[in-house]
């Protein structure tokens, strides 16, 4: 009934979007129609190059010089967009119309106060004076939980967090009460724990203004959680649409099913499963057959009738559609290939002496910078300096041909602990142990052969790739340095890495700008190889990766540790895959490790307060899958000033529940370790039989939605 009472804020009716080139008009979107209700969220996912974005442009007629829509209609409220004058949609963007962009430092000046921003929003679309406009501005900013709204007025973008920068954004796009609104990756470049808080907050604000909403993402997980009615988008088509709920449980079209395929669920185990990437790659707008099926090149369920002729969207039932001519059998076709899923990786056996032996140790390690003191008495050589704990007495043992994840929020300490083993960063305190020599001087230091036999696979390939020299020599470089091979063999070996990396010898004289992101994230993995190394350490290897070449590297980076009995170290911010391919994982926090043991032991009961928040926050790709709602509070404190006692009492959200007098002891005494079993050990003050109490994250309820 709630159904047929939402009244219509947006219908886009076939709409097509080109650009003009030398050549003629490329046609970037096509034939795409779908309608959006007040208090609805549409979701609008796809690889890179699918055409989401354009579609948010393409709304707003905001599309560049060279960019026009061809086709169709654009309809808010019944006015057609499409014949309004540049004054009328200027007039209609941040008044009927408002985006919120992934980067928000894209949407604020750093050069005005943030208060002066918010305020002239309001001026800008209405009479209204300036203490009326702070004061709606004030008010906004505490419905988006703003802390100290009155002193972030005065602030610039640089002197707050990410995630308040994005809470701004989010504020100044629904301060004029918009009909619509248009997210494009709002949450993306945020941590787990942010990235929960900002949905909760969109959530709630959806509900208290019925606003219309444009979801834009490539996380399947956060489309299961905010979305309403899904749009799967393919090389600028919509090749499946209908309820979050229908496709995610009777996907139809082979696209849909490729990448619920390419995501881990939470709980799985590379053991258990294996991750299955859509081959090839989106075709450029240049190269997109007009009387074929768009997917049939990647598609593995593809015949020749597919070839025959575009097809149409078809309703397979309950106002859900797919463009593909067997649709209606799609179902049983993803049944019967999903019993072909299981891991091909051998297993070494539990007790095996290759699992005993360490091949990596660290004890009571700490990274300090030194923070200057800028006192007077600094000058006369009297002040004391301070120092920024970034990582402060972590020991953790790593064994051979294993992997060790490592997971916790941005600034916990994660990239300095593994830039301090390799020997990026400075020891300051501690002994390392890398085959049982001493690694603990930095890598200038170091002998060559310690080198060589640890690499790192960095988050940004494009950091690390020299943009004037060639794929091959870059990859050649450290062979060469290493005396991997006789010099004559040198290029055999690169070709040979470039393979091994699913790579074509072609790539050899290619430079970085002709790649693809995960292109590149393979050359960075194969330069990583080069010396053939004993530990290969992974740092954020596929967090800016398309769902399908995440899958892909992920599945790689597994082939290679089985073949090579590699050992790994992995961080990622995503949860699900940390847990996928690892075999221990270690949550940091504020330096520390706080919680470790084998994956399956950390994603159950009993879990340490951080990781259970770090859980429930993870943006699960399930509908009917329910998480606890545990949120924290505040921000990570400052490693320069940490929290006297246990560091996450300031936002334990279990201590004032579990122990007595709110938690006293939390403050003033740092916690033991307590071994639950198999090696799995939290640190808190909170007792094991206490923390066994609390029911898991997640619990599944078919039907639910």
């Amino acid at each position: 009934m709630d159904e047929i009472k939402r009244k219509v804020v947006l219908e886009v009716d076939h709409m097509g979007v080109a650009y003009e080139t030398r050549t003629g008009d490329v046609q970037a979107v096509r034939d795409v129609s779908f309608t959006v209700h007040e208090g609805e969220t549409v979701g609008l996912v796809g690889e890179s190059g699918c055409g989401k974005s354009t579609i948010a442009f393409g709304l707003i007629n905001y599309l560049g010089a060279n960019g026009k829509i061809t086709d169709g209609e654009v309809r808010l409220r019944g006015s057609n967009l499409l014949g309004a004058s540049e004054k009328e949609l200027k007039k209609l963007r941040g008044n009927s119309i408002s985006m919120v962009y992934q980067d928000p430092m894209q949407a604020l000046n750093p050069s005005i106060r943030l208060g002066e921003q918010l305020i002239e929003v309001l001026t800008s679309h209405s009479k209204i004076s300036q203490n009326q406009a702070r004061k709606q501005v004030l008010a906004m900013l505490k419905k988006v939980n703003m802390p100290d709204p009155e002193s972030v007025m005065d602030r610039y973008t640089h002197q707050i967090s990410g995630g308040q920068q994005q809470r701004i954004v989010i504020a100044m796009a629904m301060l004029n009460n918009p009909a619509l609104l248009i997210m494009d990756e709002p949450t993306t470049a945020l941590d787990v724990t942010v990235e929960a808080a900002v949905l909760d907050l969109l959530e709630e604000l959806k509900q208290e203004y019925r606003t219309a909403n444009i979801f834009i993402t490539h996380n399947l997980g956060v489309v299961a959680r905010v979305c309403d009615t899904l749009c799967v988008m393919y090389a600028g088509e919509l090749v499946e649409k209908g309820s979050v709920a229908d496709i995610f449980k009777h996907p139809s079209h082979p696209y849909t099913i490729g990448l619920l395929s390419c995501v881990p669920r939470l709980g799985e185990s590379k053991a258990e499963s294996i991750l299955r990437p859509i081959k090839g790659r989106v075709p450029p707008p240049v190269k997109r057959p007009d009387n074929a099926c768009i997917f049939a090149p990647r598609c593995e369920f593809a015949t020749k009738e597919c070839l025959a002729g575009r097809p149409d969207m078809v309703n397979v039932g309950n106002s859900h559609f797919s463009r593909c001519i067997y649709a209606d059998k799609m179902d049983g076709k993803r049944k019967r290939d999903a019993k072909k899923t299981k891991q091909n990786f051998p297993r070494q056996p539990e007790n095996s002496s290759t699992n005993k032996e360490s091949m990596l140790h660290c004890d009571d390690l700490r990274v300090y910078y030194t923070q200057e003191s800028k006192s007077i008495r600094s000058l006369f050589g009297l002040g004391t300096n301070k120092y920024v704990k970034a990582v402060d007495g972590v020991s953790v043992t790593l064994a051979k041909g294993k992997t060790l994840g490592i997971v916790g929020e941005s600034g916990c300490g994660k990239s300095t602990l593994v830039k301090g083993l390799i020997g990026l960063e400075e020891i300051t305190e501690g002994d390392v142990q890398f085959l049982g020599i001493d690694v603990t001087d930095p890598v200038a230091h170091r002998e060559t052969n310690l080198i060589r036999e640890m690499q790192m696979v960095f988050q940004n390939p494009d950091s690390t790739l020299n943009p004037s020299y060639s794929i091959g020599s870059q990859i050649a470089r450290p062979i060469k340095k290493f005396k991997v091979v006789p010099r004559g063999e040198v290029k055999k070996e690169v070709c040979r890495l470039l393979k091994a990396v699913r790579l074509s010898a072609s790539y050899y004289d290619r430079l970085p700008r002709q790649l693809s992101g995960g292109e590149k994230q393979r050359v960075g993995i194969a330069r990583a190889l080069a010396s053939r190394p004993d530990l290969i350490i992974c740092d954020e290897p596929v967090s800016a990766l398309d769902v399908s070449v995440q899958a892909a590297v992920v599945n790689l980076l597994l082939e290679i540790q089985s073949s090579l009995d590699a050992t790994m170290i992995f961080i990622a911010h995503d949860l699900s895959v940390v847990r996928f391919f690892s075999d221990e994982i270690a949550v940091m926090y504020l330096g520390q490790i706080v919680e470790i043991g084998p994956a399956d032991s950390i994603y159950l009961p009993p879990y340490h307060p951080y990781t259970e928040a770090l859980l429930s926050a993870v943006p699960v790709p399930d509908p009917e899958t329910v998480q606890k709602d545990v949120r924290l509070s505040g921000n990570v404190p400052s490693a320069l000033n940490p929290p006297a006692g246990c560091s996450f009492h300031t936002r334990c959200p279990r201590r004032k529940i579990f122990l007595e007098d709110g938690g006293r002891i939390c403050k003033e005494k740092e916690p033991p370790w307590q071994i639950n079993d198999k090696g799995h050990r939290i640190a808190c003050h909170i007792p094991l039989e206490l923390l066994k109490k609390a029911d898991p994250v997640f619990h599944h309820e078919p039907g639910l939605s």
